[in-house]
């Protein structure tokens, strides 16, 4: 069934208000335990402020997103100045630029390992194919919306090609493309009209494409690792949920961990994106990147109408319009790439 533009930029603005409302929540309880999320925060389910002590959140006002919210636009602003080709040393550029600011506004919550070797690497004369060979980390994932948002779900071969294109650069690696791949091609089929369970599906079809890419390293199957971290949840409270995913999926910055994790979230929350939001804050390790990748992937398929108007209002560090002005400059580069249609759900 044809889908119509205005719905189309609502499920793109699902994803990436989505991922603000799972960026902002985590912020307070990113690198914390379980444990000491309890002890300082409770069971978070609303914005909190982060504790005077917090490692990279201290000062931050309760509902403030971060670099995975910040990052995404970024990407999001270059995609339409790149056209077809993307441009790697301005993105690097870009990126050098982005934590200059973040530096001046006093952030401790900068560039990730891997973009943070690759953009050195780069400035020391590297080619952006050999600076991203160790890239492995969630950082390519946690910024892919936009490109899940431009790129139609089929061909998938060209949705993916489009994500280790825009990865080269830092997470030129088997691992993070399949990643990556994974969370573009759900919110591509959010955004074509598609529920979660058959965007889950897509996704994991299109981490096995995202595998053959890049530079291959050690790291356990991104697809096969999705697959079982649904299954391992479905079905189970969440109390229940939560400490499965932190045991035995695991909630850390490595793409492995991380992407099967927010898959597993949204499993467990039933496609709902806040709810994915809030289960992805109280997990410990890597709660905003979890939690932006999974309330963006479940608000690409439940669109904006889903989000919660009083969360949405209270988040702080984005502009509405701005954002709204990129999702539908990415869904028009979307209609253009399929030949001036509407995507079909």
């Amino acid at each position: 069934m044809a889908r119509g533009a205005g719905g189309t930029v609502d499920r793109a603005m699902g994803a990436l208000i989505g991922g603000a409302l799972g960026d902002a929540l985590g912020m307070p309880t990113q690198l914390l335990s379980p444990a000491q999320i309890k002890r300082a925060y409770g069971f978070v389910d609303r914005f909190v402020v982060p504790e005077e002590d917090h490692p990279v959140s201290k000062g931050l006002p309760a509902g403030t997103v971060t670099d995975d919210t910040e990052q995404t636009m970024l990407l999001g602003r270059l995609l339409l100045e790149s056209g077809g080709c993307f441009d790697h040393r301005q993105w690097v550029a870009a990126l050098v630029e982005w934590e200059r600011d973040v530096k001046a506004r006093g952030s401790y919550d900068l560039l990730g390992p891997s973009t943070k070797r690759a953009i050195d690497a780069i400035n020391d004369g590297a080619a952006p194919e050999e600076a991203g060979r160790g890239g492995d980390t969630n950082g390519a994932a946690m910024r892919i919306a936009p490109v899940g948002i431009m790129m139609p779900p089929e061909p998938l071969d060209r949705l993916v090609a489009k994500v280790a294109e825009t990865s080269r650069a830092t997470h030129n690696t088997s691992v993070g493309i399949a990643a990556a791949a994974a969370v573009a091609a759900a919110v591509s089929s959010g955004v074509a009209g598609a529920g979660w369970h058959e965007a889950s599906a897509k996704a994991v079809e299109a981490a096995r494409l995202g595998a053959s890419q890049g530079h291959w390293v050690a790291g356990a199957d991104i697809a096969a690792r999705i697959r079982w971290a649904g299954e391992l949840v479905r079905g189970k409270a969440a109390a229940d949920a939560i400490g499965l995913i932190v045991d035995l999926v695991g909630t850390s910055v490595a793409s492995q961990e991380s992407v099967p994790a927010a898959f597993a979230v949204v499993e467990v929350a039933g496609g709902d994106p806040w709810r994915a939001a809030v289960i992805s804050a109280n997990l410990g390790g890597d709660t905003d990147t979890i939690g932006a990748i999974a309330a963006g992937m479940a608000g690409a398929c439940a669109s904006l109408s889903s989000l919660p108007r009083e969360h949405i209002a209270a988040l702080k560090g984005i502009d509405l319009a701005d954002m709204r002005s990129l999702a539908t400059g990415l869904v028009g580069a979307r209609s253009a790439r399929a030949g001036g249609k509407d995507d079909a759900a």
